[in-house]
């Protein structure tokens, strides 16, 4: 169990480091960050949570950098318990970069977390009947994002209402 919290610091060190040498550097762009290899993906990896956070603790740490779309937390197939590790994909592809840069090495419930980019949950493996594994690529659901109420006009404008909870908001 050392080897694996070992590792996982090292990871964080090592984001750590790569952001302080782009502070450092004064011809500083954002094509030229470590950030822009991730320009197309809004999905980022949570690791070494707290076991006993849920999906709505883990939304309230991560919102604060952006709109969430979806989260996955891992669980233990049997159990059901989490793994203490999550994929959560943002609205827009800059709160990655927040979520990375400020929550990657924080503490929480005593824990180093680690949050890195990635690309989503892996395709899932179900076994056949023969033994043999097919993939079945992951579908994203948005099970985060609030649900979008259409229909409603004033003086020859959409206007569309998003419901949150309990509270609309006009754009």
């Amino acid at each position: 169990m050392f080897c694996v919290g070992g590792v996982i610091f090292s990871v964080v060190k090592e984001i750590q480091r790569i952001n302080e040498r782009e502070i450092e550097r004064s011809d500083y762009s954002e094509s030229a960050s470590w950030h822009a290899q991730y320009k197309n993906t809004a999905w980022i990896f949570a690791g070494n949570m707290p076991f006993d956070l849920t999906e709505g603790d883990i939304i309230c740490i991560f919102s604060q950098y952006g709109e969430i779309m979806n989260m996955e937390l891992i669980r233990d197939k049997d159990t059901g318990k989490s793994k203490g590790f999550a994929f959560l994909q943002y609205e827009d592809q800059r709160s990655t970069v927040l979520a990375v840069d400020n929550l990657n090495g924080s503490n929480v419930l005593g824990r180093t977390l680690r949050v890195d980019h990635s690309y989503g949950p892996k395709p899932r493996r179900i076994k056949q009947e023969d033994g043999s594994f097919i993939e079945e690529p992951y579908v994203p659901t948005q099970n985060v994002a609030p649900k979008m109420i259409e229909g409603r006009t004033k003086k020859k404008q959409n206007i569309k209402v998003f419901k949150k909870k309990r509270k609309l908001i006009m754009i």
